[in-house]
């Protein structure tokens, strides 16, 4: 797989070149691209892109501190794609940058699809405590792990969700909760124009229904989706309803 501009990326160049948009996947806190399964990754008909953010999984550079340094990142890796719009797709954190890339670059983002979603991400003391030392750690990647899925998630599917995230260095773990806890959009969501999808796990504990329900009232041109049966992680734990939605949403933006 490429990497431009030291970021590491998936590509799944399934789209009609010119007829259909780009879009791009933005993973959460502590993630990679693995954490959007090969059904979103690989959205039939679509040019998909699934970038790991610096600092994370394959990519270069240092894990952030701020939402705002992870938007600068991601729109110098579009502008050396020379990817002038496009569609994208955030979970938790990743929602989190989409929605400041079109606040700030509105022309660049031609839909939104926000995933495990809130326009305030709140973290609490206790767990960026946890997560801020090493001999911690551990019981900080638990605790998240415990209020990502449903009690209707596999057990393979916790494990490995476990796994990945242990595999997290705590410095970049911990920043990328900072840079929740830091992220405040509630009284600009007016200024956004963008068709807008949001998504939510019914069982979802770490961004709660209200928070999708919220969005969606303040955003003017969104359409909420509760999936049951799953919780933060909604799109490992129900790829194929997840992939099927955002699929629907992405066909019916107009691209010229």
């Amino acid at each position: 797989m490429p990497s431009t501009a030291d970021i590491y990326y998936h590509l799944h160049g399934g789209g009609r070149e010119g007829l259909t948009p780009p879009v791009v996947l933005i993973h959460g806190a502590g993630g990679t691209h693995l954490y959007w399964p090969t059904e979103i990754r690989r959205l039939p008909g679509y040019h998909v892109y699934a970038p790991d953010l610096p600092g994370h999984g394959n990519s270069g550079g240092r894990g952030m501190q701020t939402i705002g340094a992870y938007t600068r990142a991601l729109v110098s890796w579009l502008d050396a794609l020379d990817l002038h719009s496009s569609v994208l797709i955030g979970h938790s954190m990743g929602s989190a940058i989409a929605l400041s890339l079109a606040l700030d670059h509105p022309r660049r983002v031609l839909g939104l699809g926000l995933v495990g979603a809130g326009a305030r991400l709140r973290v609490s003391p206790e767990l960026l405590e946890q997560i801020s030392n090493q001999t911690t750690f551990a019981g900080g990647v638990a605790a998240i792990i415990s209020r990502s899925f449903s009690p209707h998630a596999p057990e393979r599917l916790v494990a490995l969700a476990t796994r990945r995230m242990a595999e997290t260095r705590a410095s970049v773990l911990y920043g990328d909760f900072l840079a929740c806890d830091d992220f405040d959009v509630r009284d600009r969501l007016v200024e956004l124009r963008q068709p807008t999808l949001i998504l939510c796990g019914a069982d979802d504990q770490m961004t709660p229904a209200r928070y999708a329900q919220f969005l969606a009232c303040g955003v003017k041109n969104a359409v909420l989706n509760v999936i049951p049966n799953a919780g933060h992680m909604v799109m490992l734990e129900q790829p194929l309803a997840v992939a099927s939605s955002i699929s629907e949403f992405v066909s019916s933006i107009p691209y010229y």
